[in-house]
């Protein structure tokens, strides 16, 4: 079994896994309500564990579970106890789990030299509970304790489901992050912080990431800083200008680069760019050192990705 460390000593680049949510939409689930992918947790668990599997044949050297809308405040105010909330936060992983160790027994004569994959508890914001866009605004304030009571609860349980690491991902507020932090390294829990950006010098709340960079430089169990859920136009300026500031490892895993129509509720074809494996080169060469992708990448893009990184 390999830690985070180990599978950085062992590859120059980690694939990450796609999304969860849109690739649920696009199989035809109906994740319209609050809780999103969430909800499959209780409905059709069947349904998440075969995406995971299929990040994996793909590729991904790390899955996160389902977990990124999967709160206690979520699952009550859906009419969930809170016994139940916990037993699906749980589940989230017991899923992911499943996945791996049926995938790898399965597939392990063909997988010669091919590390053991690890599981990553998926931390969303809070601005993903309230389900109103907000994790692209930070459009919202809680106070420290606000935040530990939000966030920990679902922390403490990945953990003791058997959480390899944590990625704290969609953040649009540097409070929030450090927050995070905190609770994650009072837990010993190696993890990430992947931030959603406005521009390519400020993240979604309008913090510079030069402020991002200094608040985050002394996190021991801190493995890497990074951007995801925006458009890949964006992400090759993020990563050299963060480059400049900060010596933290960079992740990147932006969206497919369709443009997400709030009004009708349907993704606009996205423009003529080049493919999104020929795209994670350039983000290799900007110092990324994780790449996956969020809304609207496929299986297939992450297969693309892992392919070129076996070459490296």
């Amino acid at each position: 079994m390999a830690s985070y460390k180990d599978l950085r000593k062992m590859k120059k680049l980690l694939v990450l896994d796609g999304p969860m949510g849109t690739e649920l939409e696009r199989r035809g689930y109906d994740i319209s309500d609050n809780l999103w992918s969430a909800r499959l947790l209780a409905e059709d668990p069947d349904a998440i564990e075969q995406i995971h599997r299929d990040y994996l044949e793909a590729g991904a050297d790390i899955v996160t579970c389902a977990s990124y809308q999967a709160t206690i405040p979520g699952f009550l105010k859906a009419g969930y106890t809170e016994s139940e909330a916990g037993c699906l936060i749980r589940k989230s992983m017991e899923i992911a789990e499943h996945a791996r160790k049926t995938w790898w027994n399965k597939r392990k004569t063909a997988l010669a030299g091919r590390p053991w994959p690890l599981i990553a508890g998926d931390i969303g914001p809070y601005g993903a509970y309230l389900a109103n866009g907000s994790e692209y605004t930070g459009n919202y304030h809680l106070s420290r304790d606000g935040y530990i009571s939000f966030h920990l609860r679902r922390m403490e349980i990945l953990k003791e489901a058997g959480a390899d690491l944590f990625a704290v991902e969609t953040c649009p507020k540097l409070e929030e992050a450090v927050v995070c932090a905190e609770l994650l390294e009072d837990l010993g829990a190696d993890y990430w912080i992947s931030f959603t950006f406005r521009s390519e010098n400020e993240i979604s709340d309008g913090t510079p990431a030069s402020e991002v960079a200094e608040a985050l430089k002394d996190y021991p169990h801190l493995q890497c800083v990074g951007v995801n859920c925006v458009s890949p136009d964006l992400v090759d300026g993020i990563l050299k200008n963060f480059r400049k500031i900060s010596d933290l490892p960079l992740a990147a895993y932006p969206n497919s680069g369709e443009i997400y129509d709030r009004a009708t509720g349907q993704w606009k074809s996205a423009p003529n760019r080049g493919s999104f494996s020929e795209m994670a080169k350039a983000w290799y060469a900007d110092g990324a050192v994780m790449i996956g992708g969020c809304c609207r990448t496929r299986p297939a893009d992450i297969r693309e990705i892992a392919a070129w990184s076996r070459t490296l």
